[in-house]
């Protein structure tokens, strides 16, 4: 066996491993596949779709109000809630507040609007899903990139997969890098630990979604990067109808087909 062929084989089960830890955590009894619904809180306090109390809003504070007939526990405690109870988020917060029977109960700031999703172990997203299908893996789709970071972070207006809820992302430079014979240019948000993340669009049709993500890992001291499209993946709106994703900002259209990472699940 070649010197070519061992480490071609070396980097795909690499990134095998990768989309084995990846499709794990999409398989979560409350994660993302297990989304059942998306509501805005009301200001008076009003029953909601599919689930028992009275629900509402005033301020910056959300309310739940139930009796013990409506078999509502705290995520967190398991406690029983009976009576009013009440939680203060921040814009882009959430929290697993309440369960209902098997199905968890999500509260949400978005928009600077208290919203509610329905997590729900049943749904058919996460009961028939095996793995998100993806591209083969591609050595060409792995280029050497440079990071370019701005003088100081740029705050952008971004649309989001839902309609009503417009977004903002924090930019920190550009990642410039060759592919195919071509030069091109995406804005990186900040990752954890020092990572960049590239919320990007392409000219391919089979992701399930307008756009796409890819975390790159922490640039070198001389501010290389690598860029594996073999590593980008879809944000939960490619899964389903309730999601809030960010859009890619201005610019972060690629003109070309990216066929690497994952398709679509739907």
């Amino acid at each position: 066996m070649s010197t070519h062929s061992t480490e071609l084989d070396r980097l795909t089960q690499r990134w095998e491993r990768f989309r084995q830890g990846r499709n794990a955590a999409l398989a979560a009894p409350h994660g993302w596949l297990t989304l059942t619904s998306f509501q805005w809180l009301p200001p008076v306090p009003s029953p909601l779709q599919h689930l028992p109390g009275l629900w509402s809003f005033e301020g910056t504070t959300a309310f739940l109000t139930a009796s013990a007939e409506d078999h509502l526990t705290l995520m967190e405690s398991g406690e029983a809630v009976v009576g009013t109870i009440s939680v203060q988020l921040s814009d882009e917060e959430s929290v697993l507040w309440v369960k209902s029977g098997s199905v968890v109960v999500e509260l949400g700031m978005r928009a600077n609007r208290y919203m509610i999703r329905t997590r729900d172990p049943q749904s058919p997203t996460l009961t028939e899903f095996t793995a998100v299908p993806v591209f083969d893996y591609d050595p060409a789709l792995v280029v050497t990139g440079k990071f370019e970071p701005y003088s100081a972070p740029r705050t952008a207006a971004i649309k989001t997969a839902h309609p009503e809820v417009p977004g903002m992302v924090v930019l920190v430079g550009d990642v410039v890098f060759d592919l195919a014979g071509n030069a091109y240019r995406l804005a990186a948000e900040q990752g954890p630990l020092g990572s960049l993340i590239v919320t990007f669009a392409d000219a391919t049709d089979t992701t399930g979604s307008h756009w796409r993500k890819l975390e790159l890992t922490k640039p070198r001291p001389d501010n290389s990067v690598v860029v594996d499209f073999n590593r980008t993946i879809n944000y939960p709106s490619a899964f389903t109808d309730y999601g809030t994703c960010p859009a890619p900002s201005e610019g972060n259209t690629l003109p070309v087909s990216v066929e690497g990472g994952e398709c679509n699940l739907r």
